[in-house]
Order: structure tokens, then sequence, then C-alpha cells
């Protein structure tokens, strides 16, 4: 089921969303997604790595997600809302540790952003749909402009999610199934 993303961030000045099927049920879906690693997405992992320094190529993006400098904002079923505060255009880890769901909503510091990260499936017809989206939203001018310093990077590699992230999640879970009826 869709989270409720308007709730953490309705008017974001980036939003990039992805959607993949499969022929297996949601719960194998959302199983292999939160199983996917930094090193099973080549350029996307090596561009996360970059972006957050010390994090290692098997660390699941679940992992990555549920721990600082993200914040979990709604972990349910089959569907997680992480957020990230700070200055993600410095190449320094500008990014500070948020108390509680709450603190995301809210947060104001000044020259900063709010990144929200979602990830959730749906059941459809013969299977599942993997969905990810991803919003920004800058809380002054400063950030918006830090923020148009990284548009193009962000434009350029946002594919990566679906092509590399979200279709390593569908090969895995496919072929598990396939394995499976064998």
């Amino acid at each position: 089921m869709r989270p409720d993303l308007d709730y953490w961030l309705a008017d974001p000045a980036v939003g990039v969303a992805h959607r993949r099927e499969a022929r297996v049920a949601p719960d194998e879906l959302w199983s292999a997604a939160r199983e996917v690693r930094l090193s099973d997405t080549r350029t996307l992992g090596h561009l996360v790595r970059w972006r957050i320094p010390g994090l290692t190529p098997d660390l699941a993006f679940d992992t990555l997600f549920r721990s600082a400098p993200f914040a979990v904002l709604c972990d349910d079923d089959g569907a997680l809302v992480s957020g990230l505060v700070g200055r993600i255009w410095t190449l320094r880890r500008d990014y500070p540790e948020l108390d509680d769901p709450e603190e995301f909503r809210h947060w104001s510091a000044r020259g900063t952003v709010r990144v929200m990260l979602a990830s959730w499936v749906e059941s459809q017809a013969g299977g599942a749909a993997l969905f990810s989206e991803a919003r920004i939203a800058p809380v002054d001018r400063e950030a918006r402009l830090g923020l148009a310093a990284v548009r193009p990077l962000i434009a350029a590699s946002q594919h990566l999610v679906a092509s590399e992230g979200i279709e390593a999640a569908v090969r895995h879970a496919e072929r598990s199934y396939r394995r499976a009826r064998r």
C-alpha cells in the first residue's frame, strides 16, 4: 500500500518516481527489495558511496535507509519511508541526525534541504509492483541555490534507481520464484 508521502513532504522542488512490475507476490518482491546491496547496483552503489563515505559495498539499501544519516519516517509492512536533512550539495558529510520522524517534518535549519526516500510494493493482477519515490525540498533561498548546483547530477543519475536498484530486486524475486517452482 502506498504510504502518505505528502504527510512527510508535500511540495518538493525535485521529485522522482519509478515503478517496476514482477510476476511474484508482493511479500516476495518486498523481501527481494530489502536484500538489494550497494554492490548489486554498480553505478548507483558507487554514487551513494561517494556521497556518503565509509559505506561498504555489501551494505543493503534497506539497512542504509534505516540508519544514520537517514531517519525512518514510516515503516509499514511492504513500505519504508526515510528522511535525510542537510546540505546535499557539499562534498562534506553534512547531514545532521534527526531524533524522531516529526523533526523531519518541521526541519527548517537555514541553508538545508529535506530529502524523503520512499519504497513500497503494491499488489496487482498477476503479481506486484515495486515503487520508489524521492522528493527534495529546500527550506530557504540559500538551499534552493545549493539544490540547483546538484540538480544536473540528480537528473543524470536518477534513472539508475530503476535500471539498477529496482531492477535488481525484480530479477532476484523472479529468479527465486522460478527456483521454488522447480
